[in-house]
Order: C-alpha cells, then structure tokens, then sequence
C-alpha cells in the first residue's frame, strides 16, 4: 500500500478487523476473508492480507514462523516485524523464507503473491541428515544440516517432537495459555481447516496440541451441547488428519474421542461427522459389518431431523458414500452399486442446500472409488472421464480427486496417465503426494520403473528423486 501515517495504519488494521468478523459470522474460510480484505484495499498487498485475514499480528506471524522451526529442531530464525513489514510492503524480497511463509500460510507461493520458492524448508528432507526409527528402514541419509529425531509412519518422515505433542495432547490434553470463547475456538478450527483444505499437514499437526487444549477447556467449562459438538469437530478433523499420514494408533484414539464426545451432545450432525472415521477406520480394519453399523446409525439420526438444514444434508451425504464405500471393500458388488446410485440420486435432491462440497461430482468421484475397491480400475477410470478438477471446492478435494485417478491409472497400467495425475495434484495440494505415504509410494514406484515416460522427469523432480536412464 501507498506509505500512509499512523492514524490511517490505524483505520485500516480496524475496518481488516471488522471485515474478519463479519466473514466469521457468515461462515467464510480464510481465503474469501483475505479476498474480501483485498476488495476493500486493492493496493494492500496479498502477502499483508493473509495474515490480517487469520486475524495476526506481525509478532503473532514471525512466532509461527519460529514454531516450524522448532518443530524441526532449528533455532530460530533472525526474523523481526520489522522484516515481515518490510516483505509486506514490497521494500524487500523473502527469498529463500518464501517455502516457509508458504507453510504458515498454507498456500503456493503464487496466492502470497510471491515467487517461486527456492528448495529451503525448515523441514525439508533433501537438507537434513537425519536418524529415523521405522520398521522399514533404519537410517535414511541427506545433507547434513542438523541431527535430529524422527519418527517414520509406513514411509512418511515426521518431526517426532510434533508427533509426542500430538500424542501427549490426546492422553492429556495441556492447559491453554488463555480461556476462550466458543467462537475464539471456532476460529481456531477454521484456520486448522484451511490448512487441511490445503494439505498443509505439517503444519495443520504441529497446530494440533493448542487448538484440543483450547477446545477441551471451553467444553469443560461451557458444559453445552454446542461446546461439546465444537469440540468433537477438533477431533474428528484429527482423525483425517492422523489417516493421511498413516499415524492409525493416534487416529483410532481421537476417533473414539470424537464420537462419545459428539454423543454427549445430543446433536446428529456432531455424531454423523465423527461417526464417518470411525466407520472409515474400521473398514481399513476390515471389519466391515461393525463399520456400516456405526455409519448406518448416524444415518438414521439424521433421518428423524427431516435434513431441514445444509450441515445435515451434507453429512448425510457423505455417510451414505461412506457405506456404499464399504459395501465395496466387503466385495458386495451388487449392493454397493445399488447404493451408490442411491446416493446420486439423494445428492441430485438435496445438493442445493448441501452445498458444494458435496454435490454430484463429489459422489460420482465416489462412485470411481467404489469400482477402485471392486478390483477393476479400468471403470473407475471411465467413470472419472465426465469430471474436471475445477468441480472440486477446495484444493485438498482437487488433488484428491487426481490421486483417486492416479491410483486406479497406475493399476490399470496407464504409467502416463498416472504421472499426469499425480503432476495434477502435486499442483493444487503437493501436501497429498509428498506427505501422503501410499501415494508417495506409486509416486516412487512410478520414477522407477518408468523413467522414459512423459512428466516422469518432472515428477522426479517434484518428489526429490532422480530417474533412471
């Protein structure tokens, strides 16, 4: 922005303020907040209005930089307001703390409205020389910038400091610096959502320990249905979290908090949400029939509300997919088939008040996975044929939906087609191919044993391999 004095910085930190609000109270995530900053100040520039937009001061903003660090067992880094201000108004370049803006913020570089960000990430594997403990593998070498601790998850590196934190706030949740409000808490949330909109998951972990203290002390201490179904949300967005990146143990625990917690609260949508990774992990469990049985009586309390409002007809959505997913793992064909049409149909019915988060693309994506589990990729493919990436709201559910495409592509032995996807979702959330094991996994396989296929090259690059021949 244009250099203005004091009393106006003033005006214009109030009325981002009043903006976040009101955003807030509508339900809008952070990105349309830092959007509508943008409208109201066009000269701001963008990197200035995500911060505004999550409600930080530059202070606020530089220690989260520093807990990244820290997750990563680096000291700190020489930041100041000062510096950030200076990034903000243009006077200077980040450079080489562009990747690490990047994972505060949880957007590319581009949406910073910054530059491509150089190969330098508190936690990036190609730095460090690092010991890890797996069953796996026993050491894994880098280049040796600081030797520290980690804990290997079915392939995937994670700062073992982050996952004890995690661990040790969900045996025991910690004390929150402050007391907050509910709705202080559903800010919270919403950031951590952002961040999983994103597959920011790094970071979405390391914030894990301070939003479950926040929330567990304002349910204690509200003792409402509201609070307990808030705080039920917290975990059940632990369990996705735990899920992709394969830390099952910790996922089955806050799954089992997430569901009594929502019983608690009486309220059918809070017992829908966490029902669904319940009945996804037990389905992982192959234990299919306790897996519907959990799904299909979130199901039917949703049915007795008369699904009057948006929350519960996309809930119901999402668990009617979920059990004809099942139903497709359990190998009933026919069944699951039958259901999915079902559901196409509820989806075609409700989607103007579900939203579009889980409108038709979203269960006929579903649809693709369910042939996926039957065993025949070749019709899971077809059926992908009739969707585009831009169907998807939020840029987790765009790589999804290009993963779902590399995996049925990779085993219908379509090589190109899977690097297609892959390069697809590495463009709208790299957190999907670079922190997600299994698909790290085909992602590697892929660069070996088809160096010569086109995008392979590229996609080696983007996963820090070199191809052969």
């Amino acid at each position: 922005m244009a250099e203005i004095d004091r009393a106006q910085r003033a005006a214009v930190l109030r009325q981002a303020k009043e903006i976040r609000l009101a955003c807030q109270r509508r339900g809008l995530g952070v990105e349309e907040t830092c959007a509508a900053i943008r409208v109201e100040f066009p000269a701001m520039s963008r990197l200035e209005a995500w911060r505004l937009a999550y409600g930080w001061s530059r202070a606020q903003a530089i220690d989260g930089i520093a807990a990244l660090y820290a997750d990563a067992g680096m000291e700190r880094p020489p930041l100041t307001p000062g510096k950030l201000c200076k990034w903000e108004h243009g006077e200077e370049s980040p450079r080489s703390y562009v990747p690490d803006l990047c994972r505060l913020y949880g957007v590319p570089a581009a949406q910073l409205g910054l530059g491509e960000p150089k190969r330098r990430t508190p936690t990036s594997r190609t730095q460090l020389h690092v010991d890890t403990v797996s069953s796996d593998a026993a050491h894994i070498e880098r280049e040796p910038v600081r030797r520290r601790e980690l804990m290997t998850i079915t392939g995937l590196v994670i700062p073992l400091a982050v996952l004890r934190r995690v661990d040790d706030a969900l045996a025991a949740p910690p004390a929150p610096q402050r007391p907050e409000t509910p709705q202080q808490v559903r800010v919270r949330l919403q950031q951590a959502h952002h961040l999983y909109d994103h597959s920011a998951l790094s970071a979405l972990m390391a914030g894990f320990p301070a939003l479950i203290a926040s929330a567990r002390e304002m349910a204690d201490r509200a003792d409402t249905p509201a609070g307990h179904a808030l705080l039920s949300e917290c975990y059940a967005l632990m369990v996705h979290t735990f899920n992709k990146v394969g830390h099952r143990k910790a996922a089955r625990l806050a799954a089992e908090r997430a569901l009594l917690i929502a019983e608690r609260s009486g309220d059918a949508v809070a017992i829908g949400a966490a029902s669904r990774p319940m009945g996804m992990l037990l389905r992982k469990e192959q234990r299919f029939d306790p897996a519907a049985r959990v799904v299909e009586r979130a199901i039917a309390g949703l049915e007795a509300t008369g699904l009057r409002t948006s929350p519960q007809a996309s809930t119901y959505i999402r668990l009617q997919c979920a059990l004809a997913y099942t139903t497709g793992w359990a190998r009933k064909e026919q069944e699951a088939l039958d259901r999915i049409s079902e559901v196409e149909r509820i989806a075609n019915r409700l989607s103007p008040l579900a939203g579009p988060v889980t409108s038709l693309p979203f269960v006929q994506l579903y649809r693709s996975n369910i042939h996926y589990a039957l065993g025949d990729a070749e019709q899971a493919l077809y059926v992908t044929e009739g969707l585009r990436p831009q169907m998807f709201p939020t840029p987790e559910r765009r790589a999804r939906f290009h993963v779902d495409v590399a995996r049925s592509a990779w085993a219908a032995g379509r090589p190109e087609q899977t690097a297609r996807a892959l390069l697809g979702a590495l463009s709208d959330a790299p957190g999907e191919v670079l922190e997600r094991p299994g698909n790290q996994r085909i992602a590697s396989d892929l660069v070996t044993r088809h160096p010569r296929v086109a995008g392979v090259r590229e996609l080696a690059t983007a996963i820090g391999t070199s191809p052969a021949g």
